[in-house]
C-alpha cells in the first residue's frame, strides 16, 4: 500500500503551526508545492531534560476519523480520507523538495508520534536526515526497526503528564498521533539576563531570544510517498 501526496490543489491534511496558543498555519501552495518558510514557531515542549526545541515546518495527522481533524489551514487529510495503515515500520518515505535554509546547525528530519494510555511519544529519525537544496530532489528515508538511528523526544519539566517515553516498537508499529518534518535541534539564546532556568521558561513567551542563532529559510515540498511494509496496518 502506497500513500501519495502531490499538493496540487490543496495541503491534503498537511499544515503547519503557528504556536501552541494559535494552533495550526495553511500552507502556502505554489506551483503544486506545499511553501513553508521562516520564521518558524519555537516548539519548547521537548526542552531539556528532553531532547530540544525544534522548528515544525510540516505536520500531517495520522489519527482520528476522516474528517475529525478537518480545518481550513489543512484541507482534506487525504491520509485519513484513504485510511492509509499507522504501522510504520520498514516503511520508505519518499520526498520530493527544494528550498534554501540557513540551518545554523540544526538538521531536518522526520518526527514521529503515537498516543498510548494518553501519553504522546514522539520519535525522531536522526540517523537520516533531509538535505534541502536549491534544485530538486528525491529523497527516501527507511523507517527500519533498528532504533540506534531513533531518538526519543522526551519531554520538557511541565509537560510529564502529556509526553513522555514509550518503546520504540510501540510508536513506530502505531504512529496513530502525526508524523513531522522539523529541524533540530535549535540554539536557543537569551536577549539579555533572564530570571530563571531557561529550560523551565519558553522561548518567545518568557524571554526574548536572538532570532539570528535560529535557522531561516524556506522549503518547498513537491511530493510526499509512503510505501508501507506488507502487512502493515
Amino acid at each position: 500500500m502506497e500513500y501519495i501526496e502531490t499538493f496540487d490543489d490543496d495541503p491534503g491534511g498537511w499544515y503547519g503551526w503557528i504556536s501552541n496558543a494559535a494552533g495550526p498555519a495553511r500552507l502556502e501552495i505554489c506551483d503544486s508545492c506545499a511553501v513553508s518558510r521562516s520564521p518558524w514557531w519555537i516548539d519548547y515542549n521537548h526542552a531539556p531534560p528532553g531532547l530540544g526545541y525544534m522548528h515544525l515546518l510540516y505536520m500531517l495527522n495520522t489519527g482520528g476519523r476522516p474528517g475529525e481533524h478537518q480545518r481550513e489551514t489543512e484541507g482534506e487529510n487525504r491520509f485519513l480520507a484513504g485510511g492509509y495503515p499507522t504501522d510504520f515500520r520498514n516503511a520508505k518515505m519518499s520526498l520530493r523538495l527544494r528550498g534554501e535554509i540557513e540551518a545554523r546547525g540544526a538538521k531536518l528530519n522526520l518526527l514521529c508520534q503515537g498516543n498510548k494510555g494518553g501519553l504522546t511519544s514522539g520519535w525522531l529519525l536522526t540517523g537520516q536526515s533531509i538535505d534541502v537544496t536549491p534544485d530538486f530532489t528525491d529523497q527516501t528515508l527507511t523507517l527500519g526497526s533498528d532504533s540506534s538511528q531513533w531518538k526519543c523526544m522526551g519531554t520538557r519539566h511541565d509537560r510529564v503528564g502529556y509526553y513522555g517515553e514509550l518503546p520504540f516498537d510501540t510508536i513506530l508499529s502505531d504512529v496513530n498521533v502525526d508524523i513531522l518534518l522539523v529541524l533540530h535541534p535549535l540554539a536557543i539564546e537569551p536577549m539579555g539576563p533572564i530570571d530563571g532556568d531557561r529550560h523551565q521558561l519558553r522561548p518567545e513567551k518568557d524571554y526574548p531570544v536572538w532570532r539570528t542563532r535560529l535557522p531561516e529559510g524556506y522549503v518547498n515540498l513537491d511530493e510526499v510517498r509512503i510505501e508501507f511494509a506488507a502487512g502493515a496496518a
